[in-house]
């Protein structure tokens, strides 16, 4: 066991549950449903409002082979193209084949997908690396805000217990190394507020991105990297944290912009708008067969040769031919956030860059959601299931946070799992009310120094410089001495003079923020490739030969990185150890 957690006060308040579920998004709600039906009892953590996470933000639609002519098949193809040799196949297999039925589950769950009305059927669009339509939409541009609607309502009216307003802080560990709960913090007055504990069995991470460790981002503010820090210091291993995706068409708010950044949706050049530069030429013409609708990662980049080509500082979305009645039918979202920019779509084209947008990696999960830890699972954002590989495919994100999340909850309420839950013979039994192997919340750890709030904005602006878009030897060994650095700086005053920064919601999220950034830092310096969304200048062409393979990374208990490879493109078994081959600071 790794032993190592976050300053801060011991807990003063606890809950007990059979699952605790962080996070509530697609994945975390669907999750919290799945568990609670089969008669567990479940709580749900997350760190703003119930229905303030990164899905509500999904504008696009929720990727499925729903179509007349399509096929899991050809759905799996476009999956493995986009993910540029290094998906899961069998996860993806998963996916896409159990991916139409549990749309339908979501349907019955309440969402109100876009539908014809001649016929009645779900309309289906396109999106970048898709050959045929098959993304489902709401409110034309407006789906995760629909489907975090229906699944928080479903999630009332279950009556299941939820806490608001809480930053996870650390996993709880029974005697045996097994996850018995979390560590949380209640921001605000209330019935709990402060450092407290919830005390489960199961622990589902489902807790999003980390966007915010880029000075521009989709994300909103609360995608910190806290699941993928709390299960690095819990010992867990995390993969292919180097393949961030960048999204080719963020609304380009001006040089200094920071923070989240309004996102114009693939579906917009799904529907037929064209990419072109200050000229007015289509440069995604004669680049890749699908132009505009090619994968993230090639349109990405084909917009950054571009603006270094014409020395821009952006490109431009043309949507003009659409016209207003289908800007405000289909993208009113969209719309209304470029009118709020002083841009009209209607009339001009719009300013787009790439943005920091998806982590392809994140916390390594076998096909159930296990962890190398025993009892913590993980789904959506904060996992790495093998799905989306090099580069995730469009509005694969909501189907794999829905698929995976179904998969936790028969594994967490299947015979014989954790606490209990679902021992043959009595199946969905809630063992909440019996007492969970005692947790050692505060067992002789080594705390990780706290660091000053006043630290993001210089990790974010490091891992801008150094690990964005564009990454070299020279830029990322650049972000890697700031950010060691900074960790150590941190860690010294610990070690000599017992102080570290105050424990605080800003100083917890700034920790993890560094923790996160050392990792993909790391991880980008080992890949001397270019695959997928991630791009080295220095090492311009896919290697097959020397990288095949996936990164594996993890904590050890002195605060360095084991980081080592696979043998092959499959994930080993989530129980394999880690060896301690190779440190980073």
């Amino acid at each position: 066991m790794t032993g190592i957690r976050l300053h801060a006060p011991a807990p003063g308040w606890a809950l007990e549950a059979d699952v605790v579920v962080i996070g509530s998004g697609v994945a975390g709600l669907t999750a919290a449903l799945r568990c609670a039906a089969a008669g567990a009892k479940v709580t749900v953590v997350t760190k703003a409002r119930l229905d303030d996470g990164s899905t509500r933000w999904a504008q696009g639609g929720i990727a499925a082979a729903l179509g007349d002519g399509d096929t899991p098949g050809q759905h799996l193809d476009d999956t493995l193209v986009a993910g540029a040799g290094l998906c899961d196949e069998a996860a993806v297999r998963f996916l896409v084949t159990e991916g139409p039925a549990a749309v339908r589950r979501l349907i019955a769950t309440g969402a109100r997908f876009d539908t014809s009305d001649e016929t009645g059927e779900i309309l289906l669009t396109r999106e970048g690396g898709h050959h045929r339509r098959r993304i489902a939409h709401a409110g034309g541009d407006a789906t995760g805000a629909e489907i975090s609607r229906a699944l928080v309502e479903a999630v009332r009216a279950a009556g299941i217990e939820t806490v608001e307003n809480a930053l996870v802080l650390d996993l709880l560990k029974d005697a045996d190394g097994r996850a018995a709960g979390v560590t949380l913090h209640v921001m605000g007055e209330g019935r709990r507020d402060g450092v407290g504990a919830v005390r489960a069995p199961a622990v589902v991470l489902a807790t999003g991105g980390m966007g915010q460790v880029f000075s521009a981002t989709t994300n909103p503010a609360v995608s910190t990297g806290d699941g993928v820090a709390l299960a690095l210091r819990a010992g867990a291993e995390v993969s292919d944290l180097e393949f961030v995706q960048f999204h080719p068409t963020v609304l380009w708010l001006g040089p200094d912009a920071e923070g989240q950044q309004p996102l114009v949706s693939e579906a917009v050049r799904g529907e037929g708008a064209h990419l072109v530069d200050a000229d007015g030429v289509r440069f995604m013409l004669g680049q890749h067969e699908l132009a505009e609708l090619a994968p993230r990662d090639i349109v990405a980049k084909a917009i950054m040769r571009r603006m270094r080509e014409r020395d821009a500082e952006h490109m431009y979305l043309d949507a003009r031919h659409f016209g207003a009645r289908m800007w405000e039918t289909r993208f009113p979202t969209i719309l209304a956030a470029c009118r709020a920019h002083g841009i009209d779509p209607v009339t001009e084209p719009i300013p787009v860059a790439p943005a920091a947008h998806y982590a392809s990696g994140g916390v390594r999960t076998d096909l159930r959601g296990r962890t190398t830890v025993p009892g913590l699972y993980a789904c959506g954002e904060v996992a790495c299931t093998g799905v989306h590989g090099a580069n995730r495919l469009a509005s694969n994100s909501l189907l794999e946070g829905l698929v995976f999340a179904e998969r936790i909850a028969a594994d967490v309420t299947g015979p014989g799992r954790p606490g209990g839950l679902g021992n043959p013979g009595d199946p969905g039994t809630s063992t909440a009310s019996a007492a969970p192997a005692a947790p050692t919340p505060h067992a002789p750890a080594a705390e990780s120094a706290l660091v000053a709030p006043e630290a993001r904005f210089a990790i974010q602006r490091v891992m801008t410089t150094g690990a964005g878009v564009l990454r070299s030897a020279a830029s990322l060994a650049e972000a890697a001495t700031r950010l060691t650095r900074l960790h150590a700086t941190a860690a010294d005053e610990l070690a000599r003079e017992g102080k570290t920064a105050e424990p605080s919601v800003e100083t917890w999220e700034t920790t993890n923020l560094l923790l996160v950034a050392r990792v993909l830092v790391a991880a980008a310096q080992r890949r001397e490739e270019t695959r997928g969304c991630h791009w080295r200048e220095d090492h311009p062409e896919r290697d097959d030969a020397a990288w095949h393979r996936h990164l594996l990374v993890a904590l050890r208990p002195d605060r360095t990185l084991a980081v080592r490879t696979t043998d092959t493109p499959a994930f080993p078994a989530t129980i394999a150890p880690l060896p301690e081959t190779e440190s980073y600071q």
